[in-house]
C-alpha cells in the first residue's frame, strides 16, 4: 500500500521514495525583463492571481504595469497577511477560486513567494516566482515555510515540484533595500557550514557535488560580497544575487533535504517565537551560523570551527551581518525568553538533529550567548554558566 503522509510534516519525513525537487522548469534573468515574459506567462495560464504584499505592490508597480497590461492575461491582485500563515492561505484560496485563476504568480520577498508556491500547491496549478529582493532562495526552491499570524515559525511544507517559471529582474531586486541583500548572503552562506556538517562525510554522488556547491557559494560570498555592495547594480553586484536567489536554491535541490538546513535554521526557527520585529530571516540565520560552530567548538572541541566562526565574525563585521542577541533587535531578552528560543530549536522534527553529535538544552543557550567568545586553545569546550547566560541576556 502507498504511504501518505502529511503536509504538516517536517522534511525530516522518512521515505524510501528518493525524489529530488532540483529546479524550476524555466528561469529567466536579465535587466528590464518584465515587459518580455507576458507570453511565458500564457504558456501556463491566462488569468494569473497575483499573491504580493500591499507595499511590494506599490513599490514596483511601474516595473509591472507593462506585464499587467498585457492583452492576454486577465490578472487579479491579492495580497498574503500576516507573513504566509493559514489564515492567509485560507483567504487566498477563496481569492484564486471567485477569480477561476489558472496560474499562481507570487511577487516579493521569501514569505511572499513561499505564499505563492503553496497555494499553488494546494491548489494544483503552475507558480511563477518574480522575487524583489534577494534575501533569501524562495523563488527556487520547493519548500514553503508557514508561520503564525504572530510571524513564529510553525512548519513547513516540501512542495512537489519546483516553480515552474522564475522570473530574476536585476532591476526589480534594485528597489529592495541593501539589507536585504545582506541578509540573503547571511542565509546562503549557511548552505557550506550546514551541508559541510551534515552531509561532508556522505558517499552519495549527488550529495558530494551539492556540498562542494555549497563550498563555491561561500567562497564566492566571501570574495565578492563587500565589493556587491559598494556597487548596487553592477556585474559583481549581479554575481551575488544570482549567488544567493539561484546557487543557493541549486544546492538544496541537488543535495535535498539534508543539505539544506541544520543548526543555523534550527535556531532562526526558535528565535521567530521570541523576535518581534528587528530581524529579517537571513540575518536569523546569519547568526544561527554563528552557533552552530560554537557549539562544534564545545562539544566536539573543534578548532576548525572556532577559525571559521572568527573568519566569519571579521566577515559580518565589514558587511553588516548580526554577531549577537542585541544585533538581532533582542537587547532585552530574558533568561526564559532564551530558554524558549532553544527548547523550539530542539524540537524532537528539529533540522539541529542533522548535526553528528547531541545537543543539550543547556549547551544550546550557551552557545547562543556566548557567538563572539575569543578562542581558548587551552580549553576548547568553553563552559557558560547560568549565572554567566544571565548577564549576558540581562546586559
Amino acid at each position: 500500500m502507498p504511504i501518505h503522509f502529511s503536509e504538516k510534516l517536517s522534511t525530516q519525513t522518512p521515505t524510501l521514495l528518493m525524489l529530488l525537487t532540483v529546479a524550476p522548469a524555466k528561469v529567466i534573468r536579465g535587466s528590464q525583463i518584465l515587459t518580455q515574459v507576458s507570453n511565458e506567462i500564457t504558456r501556463l495560464g491566462h488569468r494569473p492571481l497575483i499573491v504580493t504584499g500591499n507595499h511590494t505592490q506599490k513599490a514596483i508597480q511601474p516595473h509591472l504595469q507593462p506585464l499587467l497590461e498585457h492583452q492576454q492575461l486577465q490578472f487579479a491582485l491579492a495580497e498574503y497577511t500576516p507573513d504566509c500563515s493559514e489564515a492567509s492561505l485560507k483567504s487566498l484560496r477563496k481569492a484564486a477560486k471567485e477569480h477561476q485563476a489558472d496560474v499562481i504568480i507570487g511577487i516579493g520577498g521569501g514569505k511572499a513567494l513561499d505564499t505563492a508556491k503553496l497555494l499553488a500547491h494546494q491548489l494544483h496549478l503552475p507558480v511563477v516566482t518574480i522575487p524583489t529582493s534577494a534575501a533569501t532562495c524562495a523563488a527556487w526552491t520547493a519548500l514553503s515555510n508557514v508561520y503564525s499570524e504572530q510571524g513564529a515559525f510553525l512548519y513547513d511544507v516540501a512542495l512537489d515540484r519546483c516553480p515552474d517559471l522564475l522570473i530574476l529582474d536585476y532591476d526589480l531586486i534594485l528597489t529592495a533595500p541593501p539589507r536585504t541583500l545582506v541578509a540573503g548572503i547571511g542565509d546562503a552562506i549557511a548552505k557550506w557550514y550546514e551541508a559541510s556538517v551534515s552531509s561532508g562525510n556522505s558517499d552519495q554522488t549527488l550529495i558530494i557535488a551539492a556540498v562542494q556547491q555549497a563550498r563555491v557559494l561561500r567562497d564566492i560570498l566571501l570574495q565578492k560580497s563587500a565589493a556587491a555592495l559598494q556597487q548596487p547594480g553592477s556585474e559583481v553586484w549581479q554575481q551575488v544575487v544570482d549567488a544567493t536567489v539561484l546557487l543557493a536554491g541549486v544546492i538544496g535541490g541537488v543535495g535535498g533535504a539534508q543539505c539544506r538546513t541544520v543548526a543555523a535554521h534550527a535556531v532562526h526557527n526558535g528565535l521567530t517565537h521570541i523576535c518581534k520585529s528587528g530581524s529579517i530571516h537571513g540575518e536569523k540565520v546569519a547568526y544561527g551560523i554563528l552557533v552552530q560552530l560554537r557549539l562544534e567548538e564545545m562539544i566536539q572541541g573543534n578548532q576548525l570551527a572556532a577559525a571559521a566562526r572568527q573568519q566569519l565574525l571579521k566577515f559580518y563585521g565589514e558587511i553588516g551581518l548580526p554577531q549577537t542577541f542585541s544585533d538581532l533587535g533582542l537587547d532585552c531578552v530574558t533568561l526564559g525568553e532564551l530558554q524558549k528560543a532553544a527548547e523550539i530549536a530542539l524540537a524532537p522534527n528539529s533540522d539541529i538533529h542533522r548535526l553528528p553529535f547531541k545537543v543539550t538544552l543547556e549547551q544550546l543557550m550557551a552557545a547562543m550567548v556566548s557567538t563572539t567568545a575569543p578562542v581558548d586553545n587551552k580549553d576548547s569546550i568553553h563552559r557558560v554558566s547560568t549565572r554567566e547566560m544571565n548577564e549576558q541576556v540581562e546586559h
